[in-house]
């Protein structure tokens, strides 16, 4: 399985070889379906790969920067889709072998804004039924296979489970996922790459499949802490089909992305908190935060009024609610063909009265005030983002969640960063999480660029791809 160079480059140098005219949107297109056409049997990261579209988009975007009308930097640039995001007229899923031949009758914002930047979409990838589940097993439709271990079948982290493994098993430089209790930061850190949570309201929902409208969060997932960056600048903006995107400046996080961290407060989570994490990710997480100190940052405890449990039960709560709400007619239906470790997750909102969600919608303003307080005078929170490393398939309990260290973030609307930050003696990735207040991506993205511009973790290669 070795690798093609410019499949495995990342984008900020694909985007410099293209506008000065050194490689060719065509050349990188067609080294990501050589990638694809090889790897992917094995992998299993796409649901539908738009290979005629996806060339046809590469020469019009090579005549056109040939004839000095490129649009940006990311002209020319393929990119992986989520099967929650609608493209119309192409199959959309959302992960359901109830939905396998359903079309997406509009165009989802964020990949007309890519389109418009000249990004070009090369195919939809594999989900967690209806987003709902962290380990990233899909039993109707198929798990995608974590890279980093090709002889053991193990967790890629869901519910983004195909968009990670499709950037770290090099078939594209780039994606994109969702994330309502950790689907992006989970699977980029069992699959080995960078992932961010945004805050609610950067990046529109409008035609995104939702799972909790509460608590959805589009995101980018990439090989490196700038791709994401480029990324999240791409996407973000106000929509007028999504009023919680009203009101928000663009805020470009690349300016200040190579400032440094020096001075900067940076808290360890409680004591309480690492009794969940296994050996191995604590001592990569104590690693990162002895690096992040020897870079300038103040190193400091948090005390918390509350353990994240309890904020991951109140945001369970909501998504179990909202998920029953929007698809109630298919998990009452004992006929329709559904993953049945997702059916019971989904169901359990049936038994969810108004009074509780009302509860957990109106604790969550409450919490936000506390967190708030207990953050005064410090930039960033840092856990791990997940206790263990990849499990095999064989190990996962479908009854329970590894979501310990994500849920928080999506109740407390914080921005979270999820980035490699080592190995454990298996060689699998482990992986650190930046949280920062809602609507400071940029502040964590270059907390997340220092950290890596000092270490080697996102460098690595999965086994078999070298």
């Amino acid at each position: 399985m070795s690798h093609e160079p410019l499949a495995a480059l990342p984008v900020h140098q694909l985007s410099r070889l293209i506008q000065q005219r050194e490689i060719s949107p065509v050349e990188l297109v067609d080294s990501c379906l050589d990638s694809i056409a090889r790897r992917e049997p094995r992998l299993q990261a796409f649901v539908a790969v738009h290979a005629p579209e996806a060339r046809l988009a590469a020469q019009g975007a090579e005549a056109a920067i040939r004839a000095g009308h490129s649009v940006g930097p990311l002209h020319g640039i393929p990119i992986a889709l989520k099967d929650l995001i609608e493209i119309e007229g192409q199959v959309f899923t959302g992960g359901s072998e109830a939905f396998k031949d359903r079309k997406a009758t509009r165009t989802a914002t964020l990949a007309r804004k890519l389109v418009a930047q000249g990004v070009i979409l090369l195919g939809k990838t594999h989900t967690v039924e209806f987003a709902m589940g962290g380990w990233g097993t899909n039993t109707l439709r198929g798990t995608p296979w974590n890279p980093w271990d090709l002889q053991v079948k193990r967790t890629p982290g869901g519910s983004s489970n195909g968009s990670a493994v499709a950037v770290a098993g090099r078939l594209v430089p780039w994606a994109v996922g969702t994330d309502t209790g950790g689907s992006i930061r989970m699977p980029a850190s069992w699959c080995g790459i960078t992932g961010l949570k945004t805050s609610t309201g950067r990046i529109s929902t409008y035609g995104i499949q939702p799972l909790s409208t509460t608590l959805d969060t589009p995101g980018p997932m990439a090989r490196c802490v700038e791709d994401v960056a480029l990324l999240y600048a791409a996407m973000q903006g106000a929509d007028p089909h999504d009023p919680l995107t009203a009101g928000l400046a663009y805020a470009d996080p690349l300016p200040a992305l190579q400032a440094g961290i020096r001075g900067l407060r940076l808290a360890r989570m409680p004591e309480s908190e690492r009794r969940y994490a296994s050996a191995e990710v604590l001592a990569a997480y104590d690693e990162s935060l002895r690096a992040l100190q020897a870079l300038g940052a103040e190193i400091v405890t948090l005390e918390l009024p509350f353990r994240f449990e309890d904020v991951a039960a109140f945001n369970m709560r909501i998504m179990a609610a909202e998920s029953y709400a929007l698809h109630h007619a298919l998990i009452d239906d004992p006929a329709a063909p559904l993953d049945p470790d997702v059916r019971p997750r989904i169901a359990a909102g049936r038994d969810i009265s108004a009074r509780a969600y009302l509860e957990a919608v109106q604790q969550r303003g409450v919490m936000k005030q506390q967190f708030a307080q207990a953050m005064q005078g410090i930039d960033a929170l840092l856990t791990p983002s997940t206790m263990t490393t990849a499990l095999p398939l064989s190990e996962v309990d479908q009854t329970k969640a590894p979501a310990h260290y994500t849920r928080f973030g999506n109740y407390l609307d914080l921005c979270g960063l999820s980035l490699p930050n080592g190995f454990d003696s298996q060689g699998l990735p482990t992986s650190l999480q930046i949280l920062c207040r809602s609507q400071q991506e940029d502040l964590a993205l270059r907390i997340g660029w220092a950290y890596e511009q000092a270490t080697v973790w996102n460098a690595q290669l999965p086994p078999g791809l070298e």
